[in-house]
């Protein structure tokens, strides 16, 4: 544990601090070590508490055992100092009911004196927690311990049971779980004293008492979801800790709301309440903390505000989100001078500075110091290292939009073009801007210098723009010249460029569109999209396989490899689909494939089950690979590289039509015990090889086909069972276009007795091509 809570000076990458926080934040040692401590001698367990509670301070737990612990020691000095470090940020009533306890005991033999100093911390408790919704143990300790006070005279007792009323009508308006107790309570004590002035006083509260009560009820629901025990650590994206989140939210909403229609004040104070004992749980969350500061002012106390996020950068030091949002703050009420600190400390000492941090500064330095100062600022920063692209990017568009000096603008592109020439980013930034300046000769130009210096993989981008602009703006020479030095360029990084039309329809589509005006129908547009891949994916699969064949021989087909087509973009909120080209997959990179993006998903598949086959590795990825079944192997690496959320449905369901899966693997029939009618079933391997390295999916042969006997009706049945038990022939479904295509496959399967089967059209799901 102690190794734990130490910080280290090493450069961390995003997941090494993933991991170093959740090996920090180890609630299962920290509950371990804390119920340890309990057994030791205090001079053991001080340092132990200590260290938890460095890195858990809201933990309220920890404080109430530490506490209890120099109590018990009778070292009423710590106790003091502890308290005096945890009850305002620990809004625990078991914790603040051990500080009155503590309260009582040393000012139990002080006398009057004693009792006026214990009345007061009463008073100080209930203001700071008699709002919790498990606050009524101490209101009902109070109204005890105001009924136990003695009275010399009658001055006095008229002064306890004004107290002991107040208390009762603060009470029984609280929504609390000992609301209806503390009314009946009430009722009797009104009652004791005057019945006459009883009815009056029970008639007003009464209408308050049935609202507290109403929305007690409203919020036990919440009180009972959330986990009191629960320590406050980062945000880990666990159910458990996202459902206490949003409680917490809907708690913080339902304060807000004021159900109970009280004076804004008693409001407000329960509002802070709510979100102090929020911020106990929910301590790593930057969100909670901009929310509660943005509350304070919005609520007009812009001082309370500055003090929260103070206290939450103390909490989340790193995080630039509550320092941008500080300053924000700051510079809105017109304290420059803060504002700049907080700046100052995102740029640090500039070792570690982010392009973002001297972005915003010199837009700080612009809006309150002038022209001058940003562009002083920014000539100091183009001398970092760690200045990018963006800081020149954002300093030109600065100087022409805010300053209206174009040349100033200009020769900033032009000095940040010789740092990042290999940077299409910057390149297509500085041809908007020559857009704006109607520039068209200096664009060409642009273009064909930074065609000439970037690589065709990194080029993608810059083509596409030079052709859309001289589809717009050219005459027809420029433009199928342009188009045709594009396909030029890339044609030495297509590997399968037979796979490609040389011309395609698509090319007319993007030369005759504008915006979302285009010279076809969604419907062609889609066809068009569909029938590119198909003809490329054919290609593929009729063609040589991935790698050379032993002996020079070209072998049979294998599964198709999707790591080289040009990508399909499928735009999410449109239902068009247009083809654009795109940097093949590198097959290196793929292992960093995430799930999340679906993105490389056949590569990974196809570069990873033939190691797997041969070699036995065993990691996470070839795991998952051999507990996956070759079917579903198979399914997946016919899936084409798709991006955004919603791929063409026609699409995949052409390609499922077409795909060969591999059947699973049957009982081992031995010789002669091979199907009635001469064909054998010949179960594929349990390893199936995607890239085609180490296993060839065979095409379907005559053997493996039993012939149709029409004449038969028991021998058709049979054939139906033999079908269904395939991976490819699934249950019989409810859709009569997939109903059509399982006749029109079976159809096709009886009329190939010869051994000759046609492989067709995906999207009919007929076969066409020949194998023999």
């Amino acid at each position: 544990m102690a190794s734990s809570v130490e910080q280290k000076d090493a450069p961390e990458t995003k997941d090494q601090e993933n991991e170093t926080a959740a090996e920090k934040f180890n609630v299962e040692a920290a509950e371990v070590l804390a119920t340890s401590a309990q057994r030791l001698p205090l001079a053991q367990a001080a340092p132990i508490y200590e260290q938890l509670l460095q890195l858990y301070p809201t933990a309220a737990k920890f404080w109430k055992q530490y506490v209890e612990a120099n109590m018990a020691a009778n070292n009423d000095d710590a106790t003091k100092q502890i308290f005096s470090r945890c009850l305002l940020n620990c809004l625990q009533v078991p914790l603040w009911r051990c500080y009155i306890r503590f309260i009582r005991k040393v000012n139990e033999k002080k006398g009057a004196e004693g009792q006026e100093e214990t009345r007061k911390a009463f008073d100080f408790m209930l203001s700071h927690v008699g709002t919790d919704i498990a606050s009524g143990p101490i209101w009902m300790e109070y109204i005890t311990f105001l009924k136990s006070l003695p009275a010399q005279h009658g001055q006095e007792e008229s002064q306890r049971m004004i107290a002991l009323r107040k208390v009762y009508q603060r009470a029984i308006i609280t929504p609390t779980h000992h609301v209806e107790q503390l009314w009946r309570e009430y009722e009797i004590f009104e009652n004791s004293v005057n019945r006459q002035l009883a009815k009056g006083l029970i008639s007003e509260f009464q209408q308050k008492y049935n609202s507290a009560r109403a929305v007690y009820r409203e919020r036990k629901k919440y009180f009972e979801e959330i986990d009191w025990n629960m320590l406050a650590v980062p945000p880990t994206g666990s159910s458990k800790k996202s459902c206490s989140y949003s409680v917490f939210l809907c708690f913080i909403s339902n304060f807000r709301t004021n159900p109970q229609r009280i004076d804004s004040d008693s409001s407000n104070k329960r509002i802070i309440f709510t979100y102090e004992q929020c911020l106990m749980y929910l301590y790593h969350y930057p969100d909670i903390w901009y929310d509660y500061a943005t509350w304070n002012a919005k609520s007009g106390s812009v001082d309370a505000a500055i003090r929260v996020y103070q206290r939450a950068l103390k909490a989340l030091p790193d995080s630039e989100m509550l320092k941008y949002a500080y300053a924000e703050l700051e510079e809105s009420r017109g304290a420059i001078q803060p504002a700049r600190k907080i700046y100052e400390s995102l740029l640090g000492d500039g070792a570690n500075t982010n392009a973002l941090a001297y972005i915003q500064f010199i837009r700080f330095l612009r809006r309150n110091q002038g022209v001058e100062a940003a562009r002083k600022y920014f000539l100091d920063a183009r001398k970092s290292p760690n200045c990018t692209y963006q800081v020149y990017v954002a300093y030109a568009l600065m100087a022409f939009c805010l300053d209206k000096d174009p040349k100033i603008a200009h020769n900033v592109f032009e000095a940040g073009l010789k740092r990042f020439m290999q940077e299409p980013a910057y390149i297509l930034e500085y041809v908007d801007f020559l857009y704006r300046l109607n520039d068209d000769r200096n664009i060409r130009a642009l273009f064909e210098r930074a065609l000439s210096s970037l690589p065709p993989e990194k080029s993608v981008e810059v083509w596409k723009r030079f052709v859309q602009f001289e589809q717009t703006y050219g005459d027809l020479a420029s433009m199928l010249k342009v188009e045709q030095r594009r396909k030029e360029a890339f044609s030495s990084i297509d590997e399968d460029p037979g796979s490609v039309l040389e011309d395609s329809l698509e090319e007319v589509v993007s030369r005759y569109s504008f915006m979302d005006l285009y010279p076809c129908s969604t419907k062609d547009l889609d066809q068009l999209a569909r029938q590119e891949w198909l003809v490329k994916h054919m290609g593929k699969k009729s063609g040589v396989s991935n790698g050379p064949s032993r002996g020079g021989e070209r072998g049979p087909p294998n599964l198709p490899s999707y790591s080289n087509l040009p990508t399909k973009f499928v735009d999410s909120d449109t239902s068009r689909t247009m083809a654009s080209r795109q940097k093949p997959v590198d097959n290196t990179t793929v292992a960093s494939t995430t799930v999340a993006g679906f993105n490389g998903v056949p590569n990974a598949l196809s570069n990873s089950v033939g190691p797997l086959a041969s070699s036995g590795a065993t990691g996470p990825f070839d795991e998952v690979l051999k507990a996956t079944p070759p079917a579903l192997l198979s399914f997946l690496a016919n899936l084409p590289i798709v991006e955004g959320p919603t791929p063409n449905v026609d699409i995949i369901l052409s390609i499922c039509l077409q795909s060969e899966t591999v059947a699973p693997s049957a009982a081992p029939a031995g010789p002669g015990k091979g199907r009635k009618g001469g064909g054998s079933h010949q179960a594929g391997p349990a390893t199936s090889d995607l890239s085609g390295s180490s296993r060839s999916h065979q095409a379907p042969t005559g053997s493996s086909f039993r012939p149709r006997q029409s004449g038969k009706r028991k021998d058709f049945g049979r054939q139906e069972e033999e079908e269904s038990s395939t991976v490819q022939s699934q249950p019989v479904p409810k859709d009569v276009f997939r109903l059509r295509q399982i006749r029109k496959a079976r159809i096709g399967t009886g009329a190939s007795q010869t051994g000759s089967t046609s492989y067709g059209s995906a999207l009919s799901g007929d076969l066409s091509g020949s194998t023999g």
